[in-house]
């Protein structure tokens, strides 16, 4: 995890091309491998702003996945366009293939090989920078759930409350069976397609009370307030089930995808939050050993 108490970092790109560049309008890095590179901004003050690999760049990305010259955000009059120059893999906008270029609105998601950028436009872009910084200490910027480090927070203070008012707790700890092959086979970036998927689908099914996590890599969990361990196996069965028969498509090709379901409940031999979810982990690795795409609770 990056540390955010530490300066932002703000980079300015140039100040050559129109004149009439709209104000605080910039790119966010949401997400990217090199935790270094989250939360930096890059101002709009020139056109076109060039995205690649190559060193003369305007943003270089130092990654296989990125084309020399993969992409460039252009203004025409007041707005501003992100266009593909031809690149290898592709540029996504809004998770969709972008043709050839789009035109760009606020809170608009660009991605180039793994990096995620948010545009920011408008009169208030400074503090919806702001907010979009402290967005990164709690979620995770390629799937938009929660982050390990706010899931431990959730997990402590919703264990606490339920050992003092003696209420149900469960958790379900998840894991996308033979991830690695996804990636060898279908590439990182078709990875990474999974990942957020996956992810709309698991949050697209709890209430707005429960917690959904990305734990690391291929790891989700789903924390469960006021939840018995029977209404925990169900939403896990009804969200293996779910997941096994949804077609993850990326760039044509379907992508079949399994996970793996730890189900655990708190019990009185817990004593701290962890052991809840080791008990719920070690059942993880026991669905996994039993043939993967089950549940064990």
């Amino acid at each position: 995890m990056a540390n955010f108490d530490q300066e932002t970092v703000i980079t300015e790109v140039g100040k050559r091309g129109p004149p009439t560049a709209p104000g605080n309008d910039s790119l966010v890095v949401i997400y990217a491998k090199d935790e270094g590179m989250r939360g930096k901004r890059f101002k709009l003050e020139k056109s076109p702003l060039t995205i690649g690999r190559v060193q003369d760049s305007d943003i270089v990305l130092d990654d296989d996945a990125v084309s020399r010259r993969h992409a460039q955000i252009e203004q025409r009059e007041t707005a501003w366009f992100v266009v593909d120059v031809g690149s290898r893999n592709g540029t996504l906008h809004n998770e969709g293939e972008l043709a050839r270029e789009a035109a760009l609105a606020h809170g608009d998601r660009i991605k180039v090989g793994s990096t995620i950028f948010k545009y920011l436009t408008g009169a208030d872009a400074e503090s919806a920078y702001f907010e979009e910084v402290f967005k990164l200490t709690i979620t995770d910027g390629l799937t938009q759930v929660n982050n390990r480090r706010h899931f431990d927070e959730t997990l402590e203070r919703e264990y606490l409350r339920a050992r003092r008012h003696r209420r149900p707790l469960a958790l379900l700890v998840l894991d996308i069976d033979h991830f690695k092959k996804i990636n060898d086979q279908y590439g990182h970036l078709a990875g990474d397609h999974v990942l957020r998927e996956l992810a709309g689908l698991v949050q697209s099914r709890v209430r707005r009370d429960e917690t959904v996590a990305r734990y690391g890599g291929e790891e989700f969990v789903v924390l469960l307030p006021e939840t018995t361990l029977e209404g925990a196996v169900s939403l896990a069965e009804n969200l293996r089930a779910r997941i096994a028969a949804h077609s993850f498509v990326f760039q044509s090709t379907t992508i079949p995808v399994t996970v793996s379901i730890g189900c655990a409940a708190a019990i009185e031999a817990d004593t701290t939050a962890p052991d809840l979810f080791r008990r719920a982990d070690e059942l993880l690795y026991r669905a996994k050993k039993g043939g993967r795409n089950r549940v064990c609770s």
